[in-house]
């Protein structure tokens, strides 16, 4: 881990910065935020109009005068003070007033895998600037291990793939520590892009940029399986004419399009296999994969895996807040370090 558990202990609030939503966690409290990462910004006065479901609502929708932005794209953040001023209106008054009490207040947060070192200095700050006297960070692979329930502090393999919305980590973890990871960058807008692609050339219909997730729209029943709806009705704006038009969208097409992407998942754990150790691919055989974040509830994807790895493939009970609420079991000191007494003569 990148820090010692005793650390995370002394920690009262976890945060989950990720590329679609934002969590919360504090100390004694539990999950206390879970909203989209997005904020709406008034250009003229720079202004902070709304934050969360609102402003996600608002995207596509709104004059010229009032954007909506992304604090965070990949996991990383790549507008601090915007950040900021976000995370400060989701937790509300109240509990930035509790939480100002606290005078060496600690905070702990994610990180993706092999983030560098100016991602995890822009995590820091965004964190100091909410108050924090001390920032832990934490790699959201182990977040997540723990999170779903994985033994990760013993000496056997466990194989955990986070799907998340810009990207896709894959690690085999031992000993509390990551044997061997990928990061793909290919996640759940990836795939709804691949989507969005196809209906414009094959049917030269453009969808809604928000709200209606196109990919649960074009897939809905059994997903990318071969068992689902042989087509679906299709609402958007035609690309020549500029109005409102469905279409019977074929819904093997959209399947193939949604492979492609897939096939560099596919290829990370084909690289993750080759590059552990075999003692751990053996014990993998047995345990297979714990999938988690929000993009693992694709419809069709846990089947797709075990067919192309012969490995079993479960989901966890609630993928997409597995990782936070890791790091609140860290906190909480939940998780009990594995003790290993030296050998007496």
């Amino acid at each position: 881990m990148t820090v010692s558990l005793e650390q995370l202990r002394r920690c009262h609030v976890a945060v989950d910065l990720g590329a679609a939503r934002t969590r919360v966690y504090v100390k004694g409290a539990g999950l206390v935020v879970d909203e989209p990462s997005v904020a709406a910004v008034n250009t003229r006065t720079g202004a902070l109009i709304a934050v969360g479901t609102f402003a996600e609502r608002m995207t596509g929708r709104t004059p010229d005068y009032i954007r909506v932005v992304r604090p965070v794209s990949g996991g990383t953040v790549v507008d601090i003070e915007m950040a900021q001023r976000m995370l400060r209106h989701l937790l509300g008054e109240k509990l930035r007033r509790a939480l100002r009490r606290k005078p060496r207040l600690r905070a702990a947060a994610c990180t993706p895998h092999d983030a560098d070192p100016l991602a995890q200095r822009a995590a820091v700050e965004t964190m100091v600037g909410l108050g924090a006297r001390r920032v832990e960070l934490v790699d959201t692979l182990i977040a997540a291990a723990v999170g779903c329930g994985l033994p990760v502090e013993q000496p056997i393999a466990t194989m955990i793939m986070v799907c998340g919305a810009a990207a896709t980590q894959i690690a085999v973890l031992s000993l509390g520590s990551i044997v061997t990871a990928q990061r793909i960058p290919v996640g759940g807008e990836a795939i709804d892009h691949a989507v969005v692609q196809h209906l414009r050339h094959a049917h030269e219909l453009m969808l809604p940029s928000q709200a209606v997730r196109p990919l649960q729209v074009a897939l809905h029943g059994n997903g990318i399986t071969a068992d689902g709806p042989t087509s679906t009705l299709i609402h958007g704006r035609d690309v020549a004419t500029g109005l409102a038009r469905s279409v019977h969208v074929d819904t093997a097409a959209v399947r193939d399009a949604i492979h492609t992407p897939l096939t560099a998942v596919l290829d990370g754990i084909g690289k993750v296999l080759r590059d552990c150790p075999p003692d751990l691919v053996a014990d993998l055989t047995d345990r297979g994969i714990m999938m988690v974040g929000g993009s693992a509830l694709l419809p069709g994807l846990d089947q797709m895996l075990r067919d192309a790895t012969g490995m079993p493939v479960a989901i966890a009970e609630r993928p997409d807040v597995c990782a936070v609420l890791g790091l609140g079991m860290m906190l909480e000191g939940k998780i009990a370090p594995m003790v290993l007494n030296p050998l007496t003569e």
